[in-house]
């Protein structure tokens, strides 16, 4: 009995953390967990709300053990850890030899999400792969049922957030339905950030009959409306063909000048403080175009702004009309619930260089700033970003966010399929080496794809270990999920493969083909296995 858990256990902290003992009662269902004192084993539920959000520890005094947890997640994560040691047994749960105790290397681990385009329910019509000012094609229900996988996902896998632009739509469920999301992400320890954007995006209600939605704002007040320099859209290097961007009420955007604009924008951010239980918000200045109007060049009139269009940084967006906007914004949600995480994206591929640290240096500290790469800018942070050149950035904490490995570079297939977990792998390594606190990546597609699965996977443990080995994680991860160790490694090398080039030969998908059906079976492994057969048939099938 010392070395597990069996027949009854007491179990302290169950109503403060309901989750939790729903995952010990699912997980060893023999088990009779009962709440509250008693004679025998108990298990303590704990949170401390001076430990590091995230980190747990677990202490065995015998048969007796306690789970303290940082805010937030930490006892989910925590009790998540015991299941994953506890074994198979549905009457035993195996106890660990030594007290367990662990903290994030990244603090801030985020999947970054469109509505439209997450796709984690596969049972259902009106799936889609890429946009941003896309229509809502699936069921109202589609929403949640997405949604509710992917946090399920990031709440056993130690993932602390999710991104969601959409996050407010009639055509799923409008305010109740994120309301029903939020409630459901808190209980298990993943932070919902609506995404929104400083006079465009939608505002704060992305479409639908609300008056914090811009379509319907501007409609009433369309003296306010941006002048736009360019058209609207964004073309983005690192992608092999261009995007479409056509007119509609999704693309319309007010002019950040506009005291009237930034004032109904904090009053915005007030009531979706207010009114929904989420854990933060993805602020940016869109990235759509950039408001021309005689009062925004004014007010842009200084060399950082003039040096940003020479150089082409900020060709969709400006750093001036963040540094003076989302300080509002942050201020007036961080008055209401001080624990939000309140992103703010500095936008593309200009980490390193300093044209916006002017602008930038208005910001708040606190702020979590959120710095995207593209493929090719990539290579450039791995090689000349250093710890002090970060220590020395007006934004602080700050964040890489990945554009690639994903469907937002590459050629013309997709890369959201890819396997990306080396990559993951190499920029939470990047991050720990330099003192950034955090990275994002895509979430989107579902992880019934192998490739998919264990890109996330490896996403969730090298930035919450970025020491991690590669050899450990597939090793430890990947050869449980695909046959052992060696299969492991063959499913990766075909994978790497397959990714690293757009045309084959014929003969030599075929070879592929055959040798991943060699690991197919009828389990969960061979399921896997079975959806990287899926994506060599189809490109023999095209014939590439």
């Amino acid at each position: 009995m010392g070395r597990y858990l069996s027949g009854q256990v007491h179990v302290f902290g169950g109503a403060e953390h309901p989750h939790a003992l729903r995952r010990l009662r699912a997980s060893f269902p023999e088990i009779d967990w009962v709440p509250g004192p008693g004679d025998g084993p108990a298990l303590t539920l704990i949170t401390d709300p001076d430990s590091k959000e995230g980190s747990y520890r677990v202490v065995r005094d015998g048969v007796n053990v306690t789970v303290t947890g940082g805010p937030f997640s930490g006892v989910i994560f925590g009790v998540e850890d015991l299941i994953g040691r506890g074994g198979h047994h549905p009457g035993r749960m195996v106890l660990p030899e030594a007290d367990i105790d662990e903290t994030p290397g990244l603090t801030y681990r985020t999947f970054w999400t469109w509505d439209h385009s997450t796709n984690w329910e596969l049972s259902q019509i009106g799936q889609q792969e890429i946009g941003v000012f896309n229509p809502y094609g699936k069921p109202p229900d589609g929403f949640l049922r997405d949604y509710k996988r992917v946090v399920d996902f990031c709440s056993k896998n130690r993932i602390a957030a999710v991104v969601i632009y959409g996050f407010l739509r009639d055509p799923h469920g409008g305010v109740e339905a994120a309301q029903d999301l939020c409630r459901y992400a808190t209980e298990r320890g993943v932070r919902i950030l609506p995404g929104i954007a400083i006079g465009s995006y939608g505002g704060v209600y992305w479409e639908g009959n609300s008056q914090w939605n811009l379509a319907n704002w501007l409609r009433a007040n369309p003296q306010h409306a941006a002048t736009l320099e360019k058209g609207v859209g964004f073309q983005i290097s690192d992608l092999a063909f261009p995007l479409n961007f056509p007119k509609s009420d999704y693309t319309l955007s007010a002019c950040p000048s506009a005291p009237e604009t930034i004032r109904w924008m904090e009053d915005g951010v007030q009531w979706l403080t207010e009114t929904f239980d989420i854990g933060g918000i993805n602020i940016e200045a869109g990235d759509y175009g950039v408001c021309g109007c005689e009062r925004c060049q004014l007010r842009r009139d200084n060399p950082a702004e003039a040096a940003r269009r020479r150089d082409t940084y900020g060709d969709y967006w400006s750093h001036t009309d963040m540094a003076e906007n989302f300080p509002r914004l942050y201020a007036r949600a961080k008055s209401i619930k001080p624990d939000l995480w309140i992103y703010s994206e500095i936008q593309w591929d200009n980490l390193l260089d300093p044209v916006a640290h002017a602008a930038q240096r208005k910001l708040p500290k606190g702020g979590i700033y959120q710095h995207t790469t593209n493929r090719t800018y990539w290579g450039r942070i791995q090689q000349g970003l250093t710890r002090d050149y970060v220590a020395t950035l007006p934004t602080q904490p700050n964040v890489l966010r990945c554009q690639f490995a994903c469907q937002w570079n590459g050629d013309d297939r997709t890369e959201r399929y890819a396997l990306n977990a080396r990559v993951f792998g190499d920029m939470a390594r990047v991050c720990d080496r330099t003192g950034m606190d955090g990275l994002t990546i895509w979430g989107e597609p579902s992880p019934y794809h192998a490739t998919v699965e264990l890109s996330y996977l490896g996403f969730a443990q090298f930035s919450w270990n970025p020491r991690l080995l590669w050899e450990d994680f597939v090793d430890q991860t990947a050869a449980p999920l695909l046959g052992g160790v060696e299969a492991a490694k063959d499913f990766v090398a075909i994978a790497e493969e397959l990714d690293a080039q757009q045309a084959m030969d014929p003969e030599r998908l075929r070879a592929l083909q055959g040798r991943a059906a060699a690991h197919r079976a009828d389990d969960e492994a061979g399921r896997r296995w079975l959806s990287l057969e899926d994506q060599i048939a189809r490109r023999r099938y095209m014939g590439a």
